[in-house]
């Protein structure tokens, strides 16, 4: 394969100018080589969240981050391939960005104090709130119907969903487990139970065509 075949994205643009609006003028002269799928190549950045923005899903995603959670970063990109209405950081603003391979600027993300500020903003939003933990008397995810309108909440790597947490809760889900270790990485802990609503309540003949392993035009 020749080396020009193994570049990720779109080379500059060939052919008559475009005059669609959303297309970014320095993108098309320069080529676009960023982490977007290709029904996006060439998109000025407002445009691509406006458009995504009409299609967002009704589930949104929480993680608390008492500790500097690593994993902040992988959910946040994997809620935007699963198109979800937002993501939720409860405790610490500052997280590590570097996991989320710059889909957090398509990604709205909501800040939230303590998971108090959190509870009382779903209240507000008539939103249940789903904890999704390894915990007794937990109910299994692989055979719960999710609410179509849910909050998916998820503690630290470590200790889990925190006691507040635990006991707002409407429902807390465990995933099935069969190995030697006690819990799954939270980044994949999220990315199975987004996955399971995505399964329950999704429009399937909406997600992304495959592409062509990313090769340039």
């Amino acid at each position: 394969m020749a080396e020009d075949e193994l570049e990720v994205g779109a080379r500059p643009w060939q052919g008559p100018w475009p005059e669609d609006p959303r297309l970014d003028p320095e993108l098309l002269r320069d080529g676009d080589r960023r982490n977007v799928v290709d029904r996006y190549r060439y998109w000025r950045h407002d445009a691509v969240v406006a458009d995504l923005d009409t299609r967002r899903h009704d589930f949104h995603v929480a993680i608390e981050n008492w500790q500097h959670d690593f994993n902040i970063g992988s959910i946040v990109r994997t809620a935007n391939a699963f198109l979800s209405r937002e993501v939720h950081v409860v405790g610490r603003r500052r997280w590590n960005r570097r996991g989320a391979m710059v889909t957090d600027r398509y990604q709205h993300v909501r800040h939230h104090h303590d998971v108090a500020a959190l509870l009382q903003w779903c209240a507000d939003e008539s939103l249940p709130v789903i904890g999704v933990d390894n915990l007794p008397g937990a109910q299994p995810l692989e055979t719960f119907a999710l609410p179509r309108r849910c909050l998916l909440l998820f503690g630290q790597e470590g200790p889990g969903l925190s006691v507040p947490a635990r006991e707002a809760a409407s429902a807390v889900c465990s995933i099935a487990q069969f190995g030697s270790t006690r819990s799954i990485n939270a980044g994949a802990a999220a990315a199975i139970a987004m996955h399971a609503w995505v399964r329950q309540h999704a429009d399937l003949a909406a997600a992304q065509p495959p592409e062509d392993g990313g090769a340039a035009r």
